[in-house]
Order: C-alpha cells, then structure tokens, then sequence
C-alpha cells in the first residue's frame, strides 16, 4: 500500500548527524529492554524496530532508527528477535517494522493476507542471494567440487565428528531461510547438514578454512560484508526455475533471486507517524550495507555509533528518505 506524506519537518539539520541520541538495543524477546529519547519524541512517539539475527540486517535497521531518532525526533526501541517471532509482535504493537525481509511468503500468507496484521511496504533496495558456498582455496584447487553433481566423490573429504561418517553441510542460524537437507535428501547426496549456530559461527568456520586449507562447505549469502575479506566461490545447483520450491518436502533446485522488502505493522502504517513515510522512503544498496555491517562487525562499532558515521558521510541519501 502506498502511504501518503506527513510532516515535513525535521527535528535537527543533517550536518548534525554526529550528534544522533542513541538509542537503546533490546533484548531477546518481544519485551524490549529499554528505550531511547530523542529530543522532540512526543511528535513521532515510540518506533518499534525489529533486529532479525543478521548483521546486515542490523546494519539497515539502525541506519533506519537512528535517522528517525534525530531527524524526526522518535524514541526508536531495538528489539533482537528472530524473524518469526518479530511479526507476530505486529498485531499486538510491539514491533513496528521487519526491515528486511527474506521471502516468507509463509508468513505473508499468515499475517498479510490472514490476519491483516502487516503490510509489505515495498523493497529496501537490497537484493539477496543463498547458496552453498565453499572457501577460494579449494574451488582453486579442486573445480570439480563447484558442480553439485560431483560431491559425493568428496563427502568423505567434508566428513567431520559431527556428521556421522557422512559429509558436512554446515548450516546458520536454524531460523533462518533454507531448503538444505530437503536438497541433499532429493539431490541424493551424502551429507548431512550441521549447524554452526550463527552467522558468526558460519564466518568464522569459513575464514579458518580458508587460512588452514581445510574442506568446508555451507549455506551463505549475498549482501554480506565478509565476502570483501574471503570471496566464498557458489556451488552450482540444480538451476531455479518458477515454482520449483513451491513444495519444501520436495524442493531440489537453487534458491531464487530474492528482491528484499521492508514488512510493517499495518496500525502503524496507517498512523501518522513521521516514521512510516521514512520506512515507506527507504532504500539502499548492498553496497551500502555492506559498509555499515563491516563497520560492527569488523571494526567493532555499536549499531548506533555504525549508522551514526554512514548517515554522517551520505546525507544526500538520508534526505531522499525524509517526509
């Protein structure tokens, strides 16, 4: 749906970027711990951000809050929830906005369509990629291994203490997206999927088979900062062709191109918050979040100190955003 423009004002100039009040992180439930005023709150009031269990998606969300913290005066609230569990918290508005979305079109079925809890606001400008990937080392040495069809020969290469004689699959975060053991079962391939936890746990593994040489295959994807540091090589499979994931029992083909959206609290979108006309407003590259999530994730700067230093150095596009 498309919402029309508010206010125009602004409660503070661009060039005044550095000066963002931070706002507080959440905690790991619906309940956020803590909130964060920003001078003028009272005009936009509370803004409920979602923080999916991604860094570039923390990336997109607190560039997000913490413009609508000092530009439009909002008392922005972070809440670490996985996806899920985050758009169940529309209906009951504890969670205004799912910055970036991933497909699930499960859920829009449960919340869009069903409920009419959430509104799909439109694309953020990211356009995300899954697949199996595997360290620059080996696909250097061994090319065959890019071509699915051949890694049975290398399962027991794969093979680790955690996968039973069989060839590991390491997998992320077990919420997020994916289709890998319905893959390997159709596919007929001899590996069972292993899960590292996180998408720490998934960079780390990776960055240490490529500095020791070691044979490592895995779910990841693109935008992702880390691949400017270790440029994982895609495994090919089996090509994506419409309707060829539409059952996941049976689903044997490569994942889609993924046009990532930004999904909000239908009650909130038709408010008159200043906050929805800035989510209806946002996009970005991958480029641009890949700066922002290298920035916490590498650098070690706080989602707040991150997104307070690329507003600084891009208020053109910040201000393309505002109502």
């Amino acid at each position: 749906m498309r919402v029309t423009r508010r206010r125009a004002g602004r409660a503070a100039a661009l060039a005044a970027a550095a000066s963002l009040v931070l706002a507080a992180c959440g905690g790991g439930d619906i309940e956020s711990d803590s909130g964060g005023d920003a001078a003028g709150g009272a005009e936009c009031g509370a803004f409920n951000m979602a923080i999916n269990p991604w860094v570039g998606y923390e990336a997109s969300a607190y560039v997000v809050g913490e413009v609508a913290a000092q530009e439009l005066g909002c008392e922005t609230e972070y809440k670490k929830l996985k996806e899920e569990i985050a758009w169940q918290g529309f209906g009951s508005g504890e969670v205004d906005v799912v910055i970036e979305n991933w497909g699930h079109d499960d859920l829009k079925k449960k919340y869009v369509e069903g409920q009419g809890t959430a509104t799909v606001v439109g694309p953020n400008g990211n356009i995300g990629y899954i697949g199996w990937y595997v360290p620059p080392w080996l696909a250097e040495t061994f090319p065959d291994v890019l071509d699915w069809e051949n890694l049975n020969d290398y399962a027991s290469d794969f093979a680790t203490s955690e996968s039973g004689g069989q060839g590991q699959f390491l997998a992320g975060d077990p919420s997020f997206v994916t289709n890998d053991e319905a893959l390997i079962e159709n596919l007929d391939l001899d590996f069972e999927v292993v899960y590292a936890g996180s998408e720490a746990a998934l960079i780390t593994s990776f960055r240490q088979a490529e500095e020791n040489q070691e044979y490592v295959i895995g779910y990841f994807y693109e935008p992702q900062w880390f691949l400017s540091e270790v440029p994982l090589v895609k495994v090919s499979l089996p090509p994506y062709e419409e309707g060829c994931d539409a059952d996941p029992a049976t689903v044997a083909c490569d994942y889609p191109e993924y046009i990532l959206d930004k999904i909000a609290s239908t009650e909130f979108m038709e408010s008159d918050s200043p906050a929805a006309d800035l989510v209806q407003n946002f996009e970005w590259t991958n480029d641009d979040q890949n700066i922002v999530a290298k920035y916490i994730a590498e650098d070690g700067m706080s989602g707040e100190e991150a997104a307070q230093k690329w507003i600084g150095d891009n208020p053109d596009k910040v201000a393309a955003w505002l109502p």
